[in-house]
């Protein structure tokens, strides 16, 4: 479980195709204090540290994930943004995050407006995905509310703290990004077809 607030952004270090797998290896400081079968948020995906050495650890991308995600296009120097597994007792300043990417959405268009940037997003609205108006999304990892939600496209507002400290500085149109949808609104959504 996580809260969608980044803790730092670590770097791609090394890659390499292990059957369908991907073993992705990540420059990191936090790495020190991390621990092998510990849950890591890259990007928005929960993925489990499998080797440290130093100032880097492993983590594995399973087929599955590549096929949902935004990994597959990682490449060296890449950054990612990271975040440890939620503490018990921690408050929770983002939102309820599983570490589980719902699909991937493309980066339509990115307006500066005045000390902040807006960001709009497209996906694929077949998938059965949704947003809502000043609710939560996840976009590579990072807590965001939502602003301008339609069936298939939605904005986020970014202030100059995220946009710095996040991988969205890197982000330019045409990118693919990481959706997580709120967890909360996904329950509703299934007990409604249920019904």
């Amino acid at each position: 479980m996580f809260t969608g607030i980044v803790e730092e952004i670590g770097k791609i270090t090394n890659l390499k195709k292990s059957g369908n797998n991907l073993d992705i290896t990540v420059r990191a400081k936090m790495t020190p204090e991390l621990k092998i079968d510990q849950s890591v948020s890259h990007n928005g995906t929960c993925l489990t540290v499998v080797e440290i050495q130093d100032e880097e650890y492993k983590v594995t991308a399973v087929k599955e994930t590549l096929e949902k995600t935004n990994l597959g296009n990682l490449e060296v120097g890449s950054p990612v943004n990271l975040e440890r597994g939620m503490k018990m007792g921690d408050r929770l300043d983002g939102h309820i995050v599983q570490g589980h990417v719902d699909q991937t959405a493309i980066c339509k268009k990115i307006k500066e407006a005045d000390g902040s940037w807006e960001f709009t997003f497209k996906y694929d609205k077949e998938v059965g995905n949704v947003t809502i108006e000043k609710g939560s999304i996840t976009i590579n990892g990072v807590s965001l509310t939502v602003v301008n939600s339609k069936i298939d496209e939605f904005s986020v507002a970014i202030i100059p703290y995220t946009y710095n400290h996040t991988t969205f500085k890197n982000l330019k149109e045409e990118d693919t990004v990481n959706l997580e949808f709120d967890v909360i609104g996904k329950y509703v959504k299934r007990i409604t077809e249920l019904s």
